[in-house]
């Protein structure tokens, strides 16, 4: 059986519990995910399953993915990405692999792109606390000496400075499964996973 899918995410919302607790979710919309390709231990060094999740204009296709993807019957695809699989000789190229796989009170790891923020100060993107807000002083915001002494006179490397924050790969591991809605191809994750609306996330199994 495949390990994992790949899904878009659609929001935030809540689930209340028999219990009446308030649980913070993630709806995410899981496959169905089209085998593109079949990576084998004895070819590749590793088992696998090239999936394709969503659909493209066939225009914005270049000829060699739609060479690619005419193997496994598709004409277009918004992404494709590798997952890994137990036995690849259950799948066969064109096969449909749905938010079946996963179960309901089963632990996944999510990855995804977190969103971007552009150029930060160290306030928003390490979480300084900033200097004295007093009269005259020009420290409210800004990171504060930087520089060594006589040795190593120079600045250490992995120092917290501003620069680029976000849109980086991140993963969320041990997340619960709420709910899983078969019909609508949803999968009710608890807490929040990386990325906005409309990201493309992994969903793996532990």
């Amino acid at each position: 059986m495949s390990k994992g899918l790949i899904g878009k995410k659609i929001g935030m919302t809540r689930v209340f519990t028999p219990d009446g607790r308030c649980v913070p979710i993630t709806v995410v919309q899981v496959g169905p995910c089209v085998v593109t390709q079949i990576k084998t231990e004895a070819n590749d060094g590793y088992n696998a399953l090239q999936m394709s999740f969503g659909e493209r204009k066939a225009s914005r296709v270049n000829k060699p993915i739609k060479g690619h993807l005419a193997k496994s019957g598709r004409e277009s695809t918004e992404l494709l990405r590798e997952m890994p699989v137990g036995n690849p000789d259950e799948y066969n190229p064109g096969d449909a692999v749905c938010v079946d796989i996963f179960k309901v009170g089963e632990r996944v790891d999510v990855t995804g792109v977190t969103k971007g923020r552009g150029f930060s100060g160290v306030i928003k993107r390490h979480g300084f606390h900033g200097g004295r807000m007093t009269h005259g002083s020009k420290s409210k915001r800004i990171p504060g000496s930087i520089g060594m002494c006589a040795w190593p006179a120079k600045v250490i490397k992995g120092k917290k400075m501003p620069g680029h924050y976000g849109q980086d790969r991140k993963t969320i591991k041990n997340l619960e499964i709420v709910d899983i809605r078969t019909e609508q191809n949803l999968l009710l994750i608890k807490g929040a996973v990386p990325g906005s609306r409309s990201g493309y996330l992994s969903i793996k199994k532990r």
